[in-house]
C-alpha cells in the first residue's frame, strides 16, 4: 500500500514537473517537445523499479527495424506503454483518440508531437480521411507511427479479437509492421493496485514484411502476439 502510494505521488509529480520544465518548448521545434517524451519514459521505468522493485526486461533488440519506414503494432495492458515505447523507437506517432487533444497542456503536447486523432463512433468527414492523414504523417517523417490493435487496455488474460483497423492501416501503408508484445497489466493493472517485485517484459518480435493481404496479416499479428503474451504469463 505504501509503495503503491509513493510510487503514485512522485510518478505524476514527475510527469507534471516535466510537463512545466518543457512547457516553452511548446513554442520551440518539435524535436525538443519530443525528447520531453522520452523523459516521461524513463521516469515510469525508473519510478517502477525504485519504488515497487519491478525488474524491467526488453527481448529481441535484434529484431529491431532501422533506415526505413515501419508501423509498430503493441498489446496495450497499461500506461506504461504509452510512456516506454517512447525510449525504445525513434519518437512514434500515436493514434489516439480526439477528446484526449481537449485536455490541457496535455492536449497540446498530443497536438505538438503530432498525434493523429480519431472520434470513435462517429462517421466524420475527418475520420473518413483518416488514412489519407495517416499516409501523409508517415510520408513526412522517419518516425514510426504506433498502434494498439486491441483498441483499448484489456487484462494480461484477455484475448479479444484484434480491430480491423490495423489490416487497413498495412494495407494502405504497404509498410513492414513491427509486433510487440507487453505483459504489463501484471505490474500495473487497469484499475487495480500496482503490484510490486515482478518482471515487465518488452519483447520486439520479428518483423511482419509488407505485401500480405488484410486478413492474412491481422491473423499472424494477433497469433503472434498472443502467443508471446502466453509465453510471457
Amino acid at each position: 500500500m505504501i509503495r503503491n502510494f509513493l510510487f503514485s505521488i512522485f510518478f505524476y509529480l514527475g510527469i507534471i514537473l516535466i510537463a512545466i520544465i518543457f512547457l516553452p518548448s511548446f513554442f520551440l521545434p518539435q524535436k525538443i517537445v519530443l525528447f520531453g517524451g522520452k523523459l516521461m519514459g524513463h521516469w515510469a521505468s525508473i519510478c517502477l523499479k525504485i519504488f515497487l522493485s519491478t525488474k524491467i526486461i526488453i527481448k529481441g533488440k535484434e529484431n529491431l527495424i532501422y533506415n526505413e519506414k515501419f508501423f509498430i503494432a503493441s498489446s496495450h495492458q497499461s500506461m506504461f506503454e504509452t510512456f516506454f515505447l517512447q525510449t525504445i523507437f525513434n519518437s512514434p506517432i500515436f493514434i489516439l483518440k480526439k477528446e484526449l487533444l481537449k485536455i490541457p497542456i496535455f492536449g497540446w503536447y498530443l497536438i505538438k508531437i503530432g498525434s493523429i486523432s480519431i472520434d470513435r463512433g462517429k462517421t466524420t468527414k475527418e475520420n473518413l480521411n483518416f488514412f489519407e492523414k495517416i499516409s501523409k504523417s508517415i510520408s513526412k517523417t522517419n518516425r514510426p507511427l504506433i498502434i494498439f490493435p486491441q483498441g483499448t487496455r484489456l487484462t494480461p488474460d484477455d484475448r479479444s479479437q484484434f480491430k480491423k483497423g490495423a489490416s487497413r492501416i498495412y494495407d494502405e501503408l504497404k509498410i513492414k509492421c513491427q509486433p510487440v508484445a507487453i505483459n504489463s497489466g501484471y505490474t500495473w493493472p487497469k484499475k487495480e493496485s500496482l503490484k510490486p517485485n515482478l518482471s515487465l517484459t518488452i519483447s520486439i518480435l520479428k518483423p511482419i514484411e509488407a505485401g500480405l493481404n488484410k486478413e492474412k496479416f491481422l491473423e499472424k499479428l494477433q497469433d503472434e502476439i498472443y502467443a508471446e503474451l502466453d509465453s510471457l504469463n
